[in-house]
């Protein structure tokens, strides 16, 4: 495995030298080699596919712009993947203008005493197959892609970019509290959206009568 690693990193250098001396080869590899990789991470952030692949073709555009300052310090890959997410909160944040949709309808209902109205169901059921898991990551995928776009921005930065509160607020260009709370509104709407399949899996089979 560490061999391998150098010899990516190595690629990676190679490639890097390509496209600093203007070889057109070089970037064509590029978008060949991480080109489907940006997609899949535009993707996130975006549920009709032209916003997406625009997304990804802004990221090229700064790869082509920026690439004489990238210091190499980090992989390449890690590098235009930073590049992707900036390029689809451009995108996010000239289009926030428009209406947002509500999310309170998937927000949990709580009754009197405080508690759920309806028990959310356990999502990690100890006995889900490989393949059920499988689905579950698809159907988590799906389920965030059906979130209010400032929702969505905030949970796939935190929750699976992995950035820390302030360097989310800054990105999304608002303050830490509320990117926090907006964070909170968006699990609690994701696990209403994923309850009914995770309430599946833990139910026992039922007996079906002809």
């Amino acid at each position: 495995m560490p061999h391998e690693l150098e010899t990516l990193a190595s690629e990676e250098q190679a490639l890097l030298a390509r496209l600093r001396a203007g070889d057109d080869d070089a970037f064509e590899e590029l978008v060949r080699s991480y080109g489907g990789r940006m997609l899949a991470t535009a993707r996130r952030f975006f549920t009709n596919e032209a916003d997406a692949a625009d997304a990804v073709q802004d990221a090229f555009l700064s790869v082509h712009r920026y690439l004489e300052s990238f210091s190499g310090d980090s992989k390449l890959s890690t590098w235009l993947h930073r590049i992707v997410v900036n390029a689809c909160l451009m995108k996010l944040r000239a289009r926030r203008a428009r209406p947002e949709s509500s999310i309170e309808e998937l927000l949990p209902r709580f009754v009197g005493d405080g508690h759920h109205a309806a028990e959310p169901a356990d999502w990690r059921p100890a006995d889900e197959s490989e393949l059920e898991r499988a689905e579950s990551r698809a159907l988590v995928r799906d389920a965030i892609g059906q979130l209010p776009e400032i929702h969505r921005s905030v949970l796939l930065l935190r929750d699976i970019e992995g950035l820390s509160t302030a360097e989310t607020a800054a990105l999304l260009g608002t303050s830490e509290s509320a990117t926090k709370v907006r964070l909170h509104r968006a699990r609690q709407a994701l696990r209403t959206l994923l309850d009914p399949h995770f309430r599946s899996i833990a139910a026992p089979d039922a007996q079906v009568t002809p």
